[in-house]
């Protein structure tokens, strides 16, 4: 998809101020002086038993690219791929789950599209609003800022040991609590502050999001892999094998623009390479904003810098 992307043409048009040229979150059309559209779209296959919680991860993840470029989300399309001889109980309460994950950020469900499909897949195109100049960008990185990251990851890791039948109830309920809980906190934490650079770490994984920030940034994004926050039962699932397949494609998408130190243990590795879903924002912030961010959100974790542009795009240390 990167190779296909780099052949499309830009949009000439002077009003979009964000499109697909440095892989960001959403896209953003200015409507005016004041005002600019925030459109996403994203859409998942089941990665929960339940119906209901499978519906309302999938809104918390099409959410989060809006939240992500500093915008308010405020309606939503849902997208629905459904066997057409499905029950209809299940299809109602994944539509149930999704609406509810909405109207909790305040975002309105005005339509949607389904489609008959062998294969279940659920997701929503969210519109959301800013202004103009405090767009957060994934490209705005800059030498010298501190590196943050605001929630745990090993989603992709702990749903494949879920799938294989060995993964504790317990870290499971640990990680299906990440997936539904918004980025809307974190974002309204950051407002006023600096954001040189933001974007959340979702299907490309830590490592694949931290590279896009850093090309668009023309700088190298220094990651402490240690200081990195993972869900409990994520670091075992590793050691034991539990590799889902987009893992694979995000260490041979990225790992030519990413150089390791010595003594990084190969399932840290893997989990820095693994696809989330709903995960936290990574963000670039001067110093000062930083110490206040951490201040204003406690459960941010500072997991880097920002340096001179290197060797590598990104640096684990």
């Amino acid at each position: 998809m990167d190779q296909v992307l780099r052949r499309l043409p830009k949009a000439a048009n002077e009003n979009v101020l964000v499109d697909f040229a440095t892989s960001d979150d959403a896209g953003v059309y200015r409507l005016s002086p004041e005002c600019a559209l925030i459109q996403t779209v994203d859409f998942l296959t089941p990665i929960v038993d339940d119906p209901y919680c499978f519906g309302a991860i999938a809104a918390a993840n099409a959410l989060s690219d809006v939240y992500a470029m500093g915008g308010r989300p405020v309606t939503a399309l849902s997208i629905v791929a459904y066997p057409g001889k499905g029950d209809p109980g299940v299809l109602g309460q994944i539509l149930e789950g999704g609406a509810a994950k909405m109207a909790e950020a305040g975002c309105a469900v005005v339509g949607g599209h389904s489609i008959s499909d062998e294969g279940v897949k659920f997701g929503y195109a969210v519109t959301g609003v800013a202004h103009p100049d405090r767009i957060w960008r994934n490209s705005g990185a800059q030498p010298g800022d501190s590196l943050w990251f605001t929630k745990r990851i090993g989603t992709g890791i702990i749903s494949t040991a879920l799938k294989r039948g060995m993964a504790e109830l317990s870290y499971v309920a640990d990680c299906v609590d990440s997936m539904l809980t918004l980025n809307r906190q974190a974002a309204e934490a950051l407002e006023g502050l600096c954001v040189h650079g933001c974007t959340d770490i979702t299907g490309f994984g830590m490592l694949g999001h931290a590279r896009e920030m850093a090309l668009g940034s023309e700088a190298t994004i220094e990651i402490e892999a240690h200081r990195v926050p993972l869900l409990p039962g994520a670091l075992a699932y590793a050691r034991a094998g539990a590799k889902p397949g987009g893992l694979e494609n995000n260490r041979e998408f990225a790992s030519g623009d990413v150089a390791f130190g010595e003594a990084i243990a190969n399932e840290l590795e893997m989990l820095l390479y693994d696809p989330q879903t709903s995960g936290g924002l990574l963000i670039a912030l001067p110093e000062g904003d930083g110490r206040a961010f951490e201040k204003r959100f406690p459960r941010a974790v500072r997991v880097g810098r920002v340096v001179e542009r290197g060797e590598k795009a990104v640096q684990v240390i």
